[in-house]
């Protein structure tokens, strides 16, 4: 496994999945929500790699086995920056197309990451993949009045200070093993800095303002019955963005997380039937001397 850093010096664990056959198709790159980590991700890849994906994720800085402080950031664009190391290392070993999936904030994470390529002049870290795809993504995190206004005396003052994040481990699934293995799990945590809340408001607004503008395929899955953050970030999304360029699926009885919700296998079936259709694959003679 390549060893990764972030360009401030933190180590980033990083996770890969070879394909089932001996060609890949091309790669999907998994990045997590707030709080969790890639591992929590093992049947995702599972189902990805059978259909011959390679797959890779990391632990985002703060989370999981990667350094920093727990639910932290030093910059506004960190989270931007250890993306593209990622894509980086991805690109050079030669992995064909480039799909960035990510969950929740990592969502968000994506999204953002994608909407800068429609600057006319791109931040450093930008590059540009073959495909998004968002899993609930944090577009709007249903912040009430009160916590924007406790956000706006907080991030200038304590940027750095973290604080729990408010989320109620009941609200990921309808499964309750899924819940029970989400607080037994030691690399699972609730902080959050006002530095990151301040980012995943900025970017869900900034990513919501940019869909009319929307280039890229992209599928779009959330859940209606979502708490944790509001789905009317995603729908609000969807009505504005290109509907030749974006799918998108709305399931109303599902809760947050729904690669985990009992009704997973269809989410995963409409993953895979959507990069079937939309990612375009490797000719045949580039496939064979791979």
């Amino acid at each position: 496994m390549p060893a990764l850093q972030t360009d401030d010096g933190l180590p980033l664990h990083l996770r890969q999945w070879a394909p089932a056959g001996s060609v890949a198709r091309g790669t999907v790159l998994i990045v997590h929500g707030l709080g969790e980590h890639i591992g929590r991700y093992e049947h995702v890849a599972a189902a990805l790699t059978a259909d011959g994906w390679q797959v890779a994720g990391y632990d985002q800085r703060g989370h999981g086995a990667s350094g920093g402080p727990r639910g932290s950031i030093a910059r506004p664009d960190d989270l931007l920056r250890d993306l593209a190391r990622v894509i980086d290392l991805l690109r050079g070993q030669g992995a064909g197309p480039l799909v960035l999936l990510g969950h929740s904030m990592g969502g968000l994470v994506a999204g953002r990451f994608v909407a800068e390529g429609q600057n006319a002049r791109a931040a450093d870290w930008y590059r540009p993949v073959d495909a998004l795809v968002m899993s609930s993504p944090a577009l709007d995190p249903g912040m009430r009045a009160w916590q924007k206004a406790l956000l706006a005396v907080a991030e200038p003052l304590f940027p750095g200070l973290a604080a729990g994040n408010g989320l109620n481990a009941g609200w990921i699934s309808r499964d309750p093993k899924v819940v029970a293995a989400y607080k037994a799990d030691p690399l699972v945590h609730d902080r959050i800095v006002p530095r990151l809340a301040r980012f995943i408001v900025d970017a869900g607004q900034l990513v919501r303002e940019r869909a009319p503008h929307w280039a890229l395929p992209t599928l779009l899955l959330y859940a209606g019955a979502d708490r944790c953050v509001a789905p009317a970030g995603s729908a609000a999304f969807a009505a504005a963005a290109p509907a030749a360029v974006v799918e998108n699926h709305c399931y109303a009885a599902l809760f947050h997380e729904i690669f985990n919700e009992p009704e997973q296998a269809q989410v995963l079936q409409r993953l895979a039937d959507w990069l079937d259709r939309r990612v375009q694959q490797p000719a045949p003679l580039a496939r064979a001397s791979a």
